[in-house]
């Protein structure tokens, strides 16, 4: 087949979005390879498929989510220039970054047929400032590409980096994803100062002090003048962010981890409030990081050790527990006579040495005189910067922003697990109280609901993630097949665990697309006042309806009812 003859054949199998004509889509795809070059359209299948969500759980299916076309324009002039021609024929366009999302929803459009707006290409990191400790990146530049820019230029500064280091900066924090050093960090969004902003109309704006022609002070005054919008921009389908600066993190003078042992099930609920109260008066400002020896859950710094080589081995005791089912406080009799802590919390500190020694001997007085027999141990202690031999021995490298991809041992063949990888997940995750109860209470409620539903659940009992401050997420994993029958129960298992965490009060704080209605749809206080407004918004700065029709709920006018009925 020549040249000419491909390009035709894929023009007949084009796809086009909803309630677009052939000839009107074709028009469109003309302009686009116009706007930023022919090689930066994509129409065939095989690279459409590149858009495909890899952990569907609608895989195969009539109601999988897939993209009509994807364009890649490679600079802000560029996506308005796409913008004004989306907006005047009323294509729907789905803005991704880089990295996967894998788990969320990858970079399949909420709704199925739109045009995919891919900003891989826009990859300048195009300020850091060291003295004042923050830098402007565009979408495409991810936490590899400013681990390398800071190395390479000697910058004494930390990103503060998610699980997969090939995601994108902005993504992550409009997302409102995580991390793991210090607490000021570790919320991306919260870390975030000024954005520069496309509407569905082309329309550039800049937020903040951004809005001032010349402004000093865009990346280090948050809220400018007037209404502070920034947040109207995170998980909605307002604007195409192409800009966006970051307070970065010091690189301190030493680290310290030191862990603190408790010996009883019910221990859990001091070690929350000592925890919380410790770190909201800044005794320690790291990553707590809590685990269960007893019961066999890794921490998060462990975890990847523990996919790869698996649970320590344990006595016929231990395995009669496991294999009868026991409830998570039955095990404390073994611990207690095998000297095992229940509960484990690794603290983490950054700053001058004698600083941070200070506050872990706080910590362990805080404990003990709670607790008195709690035990303490000294983990690990660097005098920063890590040496190279150094970072690849650091138990988790995450803590010392340094991106890896070690999160891919989840789910992964191993000498432990040698089956083969899993299709993929979905992640369930509602955000609970920072109380110890609450940690137990929520593994009661949604474990036996779990179980009750075939959910399978990895261990005794989970343990949330603290990354932000004043609450923790609780994440279960949801395992995606080939099998539309098995994915069929699966999402309907979700649906209920959503359902069964809101009447709790506990709320999903983000989720993949094919779930965004059924989450939103809990967020109902007053009739569901908050989605109406985020409607009413909608339709005033996208008028057609064509920036990423359904993402987090917020449906445009003309597909709203068909949604809701």
């Amino acid at each position: 087949m020549t040249a000419i003859q491909q390009l035709q054949e894929e023009d007949l199998q084009m796809r086009q979005p909803p309630g677009i004509s052939k000839h009107d889509f074709e028009e469109v795809v003309r302009q686009f390879q116009e706007a930023v070059g022919k090689e930066w359209v994509f129409t065939s299948e095989e690279d459409l498929n590149l858009y495909r969500d890899a952990y569907s759980p609608f895989r195969g299916e009539a109601e999988e989510r897939v993209a009509s076309a994807a364009v890649a324009p490679a600079s802000t002039e560029e996506v308005q220039a796409v913008m004004r021609i989306a907006n005047r024929y009323k294509i729907p366009m789905y803005p991704i970054s880089t990295g996967k999302n894998l788990g969320y929803g990858g970079s399949a459009p909420g709704y199925s047929g739109s045009v995919v707006l891919d900003l891989k290409r826009m990859s300048r990191v195009i300020e850091v400032n060291e003295k004042q400790a923050y830098c402007v990146v565009e979408p495409g530049v991810s936490y590899f590409d400013m681990y390398r820019h800071l190395q390479e230029n000697n910058i004494k500064l930390w990103i503060d980096v998610p699980d997969p280091g090939w995601g994108s900066m902005m993504g992550n924090a409009l997302d409102r994803g995580a991390g793991y050093t210090a607490a000021q960090y570790r919320n991306h969004f919260d870390a975030h100062c000024g954005m520069e902003v496309v509407l569905a109309d082309g329309t550039l704006m800049r937020t903040g002090m951004g809005a001032m022609p010349g402004a000093k002070t865009w990346q280090t005054y948050k809220s400018g003048f007037g209404p502070w919008i920034d947040g109207i921009f995170s998980q909605s389908n307002f604007g195409v962010v192409t800009k966006m600066g970051f307070w970065l993190m010091p690189e301190p003078e030493a680290f310290l981890k030191g862990s603190v042992h408790l010996p009883r099930y019910k221990d859990m609920i001091p070690l929350v409030d000592i925890m919380t109260h410790l770190e909201n008066s800044k005794a320690f400002t790291g990553y707590p990081d809590f685990f269960s020896p007893v019961l066999g859950t890794p921490s998060l710094a462990g975890l990847h050790d523990f996919l790869v080589n698996g649970p320590e081995p344990r006595d016929d005791e231990y395995m009669h527990l496991f294999q009868s089912g026991a409830k998570p406080e039955e095990y404390e009799g073994y611990g207690l006579r095998n000297k095992l802590p229940f509960w484990t919390c690794d603290f983490t500190f950054y700053g001058p040495e004698k600083v941070i020694r200070a506050q872990w001997e706080h910590v362990q007085e805080s404990y003990r005189k709670a607790i008195p027999d709690s035990t303490f141990e000294e983990k690990e202690f660097y005098n920063l910067p890590l040496t190279e031999q150094q970072k690849e021995t650091v138990q988790y490298p995450a803590q010392f922003g340094i991106p890896t991809m070690r999160t891919f041992a989840i789910g992964a063949r191993s000498k432990w697990s040698p089956a083969p990888p899993s299709d993929g997940h979905a992640w369930f995750s509602p955000v609970i109280p920072r109380d110890g109860a609450e940690v137990l209470r929520i593994n009661e409620i949604l474990g036996n609901a779990a179980r009750e539903l075939g959910v399978p659940l990895f261990y005794a009992m989970n343990v949330p993630v603290p990354s932000w401050e004043r609450s923790f997420v609780f994440i279960l994993p949801f395992f995606i097949t080939k099998d539309p029958v098995k994915n069929k129960k699966s999402r309907e298992a979700f649906n209920k665990l959503v359902k069964i965490a809101a009447e709790n009060g506990w709320g999903e704080y983000r989720t993949g697309s094919v779930f965004q209605d059924e989450v939103m749809d809990t967020y109902s206080f007053n009739d569901h006042a908050l989605l109406r407004f985020h409607e009413k918004v909608k339709d005033a700065i996208d008028p057609n309806g064509i920036l990423s029709p359904g993402r987090y709920g917020i449906w445009p006018k003309h597909l709203r009812k068909e949604k809701k009925t």
